[in-house]
Protein backbone atom coordinates (compact mmCIF):
# COMPACT_ATOMS: atom_id res chain seq x y z
CA UNK A 1 0.00 0.00 0.00
CA UNK A 2 2.52 2.41 0.70
CA UNK A 3 4.28 2.39 -2.21
CA UNK A 4 1.03 2.45 -4.30
CA UNK A 5 1.13 5.58 -2.09
CA UNK A 6 4.79 6.82 -3.25
CA UNK A 7 3.84 5.98 -6.46
CA UNK A 8 1.20 8.28 -6.92
CA UNK A 9 2.75 11.06 -5.10
CA UNK A 10 6.19 10.70 -7.08
CA UNK A 11 4.16 10.37 -10.96
CA UNK A 12 2.04 13.39 -9.77
CA UNK A 13 4.82 15.68 -9.61
CA UNK A 14 6.65 13.75 -12.53
CA UNK A 15 3.94 14.82 -14.94
CA UNK A 16 3.95 18.13 -13.84
CA UNK A 17 7.27 18.68 -14.58
CA UNK A 18 6.93 16.76 -17.75
CA UNK A 19 4.13 19.21 -18.53
CA UNK A 20 1.80 16.01 -18.86
CA UNK A 21 -1.26 18.02 -17.59
CA UNK A 22 -3.72 14.54 -18.08
CA UNK A 23 -1.72 12.34 -16.19
CA UNK A 24 -1.31 14.81 -13.49
CA UNK A 25 -5.08 15.17 -13.45
CA UNK A 26 -4.99 11.49 -12.46
CA UNK A 27 -3.60 11.92 -9.63
CA UNK A 28 -5.61 14.65 -8.63
CA UNK A 29 -8.95 14.68 -6.30
CA UNK A 30 -12.07 16.53 -7.03
CA UNK A 31 -11.81 19.35 -5.83
CA UNK A 32 -8.59 19.74 -4.02
CA UNK A 33 -7.23 21.59 -1.51
CA UNK A 34 -4.14 23.58 -2.92
CA UNK A 35 -2.16 25.72 0.00
CA UNK A 36 0.90 27.79 -1.53
CA UNK A 37 -0.19 30.63 1.23
CA UNK A 38 3.12 30.04 3.20
CA UNK A 39 4.78 31.50 -0.04
CA UNK A 40 2.43 34.20 -0.01
CA UNK A 41 0.36 33.01 -2.57
CA UNK A 42 -3.02 33.53 -0.73
CA UNK A 43 -5.43 31.57 1.56
CA UNK A 44 -5.83 27.75 0.49
CA UNK A 45 -9.15 27.12 -1.65
CA UNK A 46 -10.73 23.82 -2.49
CA UNK A 47 -10.37 23.93 -6.25
CA UNK A 48 -11.26 22.21 -8.87
CA UNK A 49 -8.17 20.08 -10.43
CA UNK A 50 -8.58 22.01 -13.95
CA UNK A 51 -8.49 25.26 -12.30
CA UNK A 52 -5.13 24.36 -10.75
CA UNK A 53 -3.55 22.77 -13.99
CA UNK A 54 -5.18 26.08 -15.87
CA UNK A 55 -3.45 28.44 -13.18
CA UNK A 56 0.44 26.14 -13.65
CA UNK A 57 -0.28 26.15 -17.42
CA UNK A 58 0.10 29.88 -17.12
CA UNK A 59 3.85 29.68 -15.77
CA UNK A 60 5.50 26.27 -15.97
CA UNK A 61 5.78 26.31 -19.86
CA UNK A 62 7.42 29.67 -19.16
CA UNK A 63 10.64 28.07 -18.13
CA UNK A 64 13.39 25.65 -19.43
CA UNK A 65 13.17 22.96 -17.21
CA UNK A 66 11.27 22.57 -13.87
CA UNK A 67 12.37 19.32 -11.31
CA UNK A 68 10.82 18.93 -8.05
CA UNK A 69 13.03 16.63 -5.63
CA UNK A 70 11.30 14.73 -2.84
CA UNK A 71 12.42 13.17 -0.02
CA UNK A 72 11.93 11.25 2.85
CA UNK A 73 8.36 10.75 2.03
CA UNK A 74 6.87 10.09 5.57
CA UNK A 75 3.50 7.94 5.26
CA UNK A 76 0.79 7.91 7.74
CA UNK A 77 -2.12 6.04 6.35
CA UNK A 78 -5.34 5.29 8.15
CA UNK A 79 -7.80 3.41 6.21
CA UNK A 80 -8.72 5.24 2.79
CA UNK A 81 -6.89 8.32 3.52
CA UNK A 82 -3.33 9.00 3.97
CA UNK A 83 -0.55 11.67 4.66
CA UNK A 84 2.79 12.09 3.36
CA UNK A 85 5.25 14.72 4.24
CA UNK A 86 8.39 15.44 2.38
CA UNK A 87 11.04 17.67 1.60
CA UNK A 88 11.03 19.24 -1.47
CA UNK A 89 13.64 21.12 -3.23
CA UNK A 90 12.06 22.59 -6.29
CA UNK A 91 14.28 23.73 -9.53
CA UNK A 92 13.37 25.84 -12.22
CA UNK A 93 15.75 27.03 -15.30
CA UNK A 94 15.49 29.76 -18.12
CA UNK A 95 18.45 29.20 -19.83
CA UNK A 96 20.53 32.37 -20.32
CA UNK A 97 18.59 34.60 -17.87
CA UNK A 98 20.46 38.00 -17.41
CA UNK A 99 20.60 37.23 -13.71
CA UNK A 100 20.93 33.69 -14.01
CA UNK A 101 19.49 30.75 -15.02
CA UNK A 102 18.02 28.88 -11.86
CA UNK A 103 15.95 29.80 -9.57
CA UNK A 104 15.57 27.29 -6.20
CA UNK A 105 12.77 26.83 -3.68
CA UNK A 106 12.82 24.72 -0.84
CA UNK A 107 10.87 24.00 2.24
CA UNK A 108 8.47 20.92 2.82
CA UNK A 109 5.26 19.46 1.19
CA UNK A 110 2.23 18.27 3.46
CA UNK A 111 0.23 16.09 1.11
CA UNK A 112 -3.17 14.29 1.68
CA UNK A 113 -4.34 11.65 0.05
CA UNK A 114 -7.55 9.66 -0.87
CA UNK A 115 -8.28 5.98 -2.01
CA UNK A 116 -10.03 5.58 -4.82
CA UNK A 117 -11.08 2.22 -6.84
CA UNK A 118 -8.34 3.08 -9.27
CA UNK A 119 -5.23 4.94 -7.64
CA UNK A 120 -4.50 7.10 -4.43
CA UNK A 121 -5.75 10.15 -5.39
CA UNK A 122 -4.33 13.71 -3.79
CA UNK A 123 -6.74 15.77 -1.78
CA UNK A 124 -4.46 18.19 -0.49
CA UNK A 125 -1.35 19.56 -1.20
CA UNK A 126 0.73 22.24 1.37
CA UNK A 127 3.51 23.83 0.58
CA UNK A 128 5.34 25.13 3.70
CA UNK A 129 8.30 27.48 2.40
CA UNK A 130 11.88 27.41 3.80
CA UNK A 131 13.82 29.53 1.58
CA UNK A 132 14.87 30.49 -1.71
CA UNK A 133 18.02 30.85 -3.97
CA UNK A 134 18.85 31.99 -7.74
CA UNK A 135 17.36 34.40 -9.69
CA UNK A 136 13.83 34.84 -8.29
CA UNK A 137 12.75 37.01 -11.10
CA UNK A 138 12.57 33.55 -13.50
CA UNK A 139 8.82 33.73 -12.90
CA UNK A 140 8.03 36.68 -14.22
CA UNK A 141 10.06 35.67 -16.41
CA UNK A 142 8.21 32.92 -17.56
CA UNK A 143 4.58 34.49 -17.45
CA UNK A 144 6.38 36.73 -20.55
CA UNK A 145 7.61 33.80 -22.46
CA UNK A 146 3.84 32.10 -22.16
CA UNK A 147 2.44 35.51 -23.40
CA UNK A 148 4.60 36.06 -26.07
Amino acid sequence: MSQDIINAVVRFFEAVDNRDWVAARTFMNDPMRLDYSSYGAGPAADLRPTDILHGWQQVLPGFDATQHQLGPLIIEVEGPEAHVRANVTATHRISEAAAGELWTVFGNYEIGLTQTAETWRISSLTFLFKYQSGNTELPALAQKRIAA
